[in-house]
């Protein structure tokens, strides 16, 4: 073989091996994107955004706003420590949550919406709130970007309501 020869097999050598590996990037095992988890993005999407919330009402349950706070987008932090304890925020000291469960996972407008039912009691009195969470993927991690109060069952032909950045719910 000639010098020419040796290069350009050279070169062609050097691209047949680099082209599988090139191939691979950002992909699963058979070159197929995939979910770390190997779910369907769909699927990771809806579980993630479940975990996030049933971790929120077990928090609200437990009375722990810092567990709380921790399934938060750090956007909604400040507003969160603002109001969480106050008088009528999540964690506020004089009401209790003896029952919190999650109704409903859907794609929405802005993320995951995830519908919730919340029974809310102070003293003697109870009440059932309905809450409708955000969750949003903020790179690797997915956290609740938007709570406000409603759920799922309103007139499909009306727009859903807007996602307020306010973790605080109107009980």
């Amino acid at each position: 073989m000639d010098r020419s020869h040796r290069g350009r097999f050279a070169a062609l050598a050097l691209a047949f091996a680099l082209t599988p590996a090139l191939a691979a990037c950002g992909s699963g095992p058979d070159g197929a994107a995939t979910a770390p988890s190997g779910r369907a993005p769909a699927e990771e999407a809806a579980a993630k955004s479940r975990e996030r919330v049933q971790a929120y009402l077990d928090a609200l349950t437990a009375r722990d706003a810092d567990a709380g706070r921790s399934q938060l987008c750090a956007p909604m932090h400040a507003a969160f420590d603002a109001a969480a304890t106050g008088p009528n925020g999540d964690f506020a000291d004089h009401f209790t949550v003896p029952d919190a469960t999650i109704t409903d996972v859907r794609s929405g407008p802005n993320g995951q919406e995830v519908s919730a039912s919340v029974t809310v009691a102070a003293g003697s009195r109870k009440a059932t709130r309905s809450l409708l969470f955000t969750v949003t993927r903020n790179g690797a991690d997915w956290c609740i970007s938007g709570e406000v109060p409603g759920d799922r069952t309103a007139d499909p032909s009306e727009p859903p309501p807007a996602a307020r950045p306010s973790p605080v719910s109107s009980q």
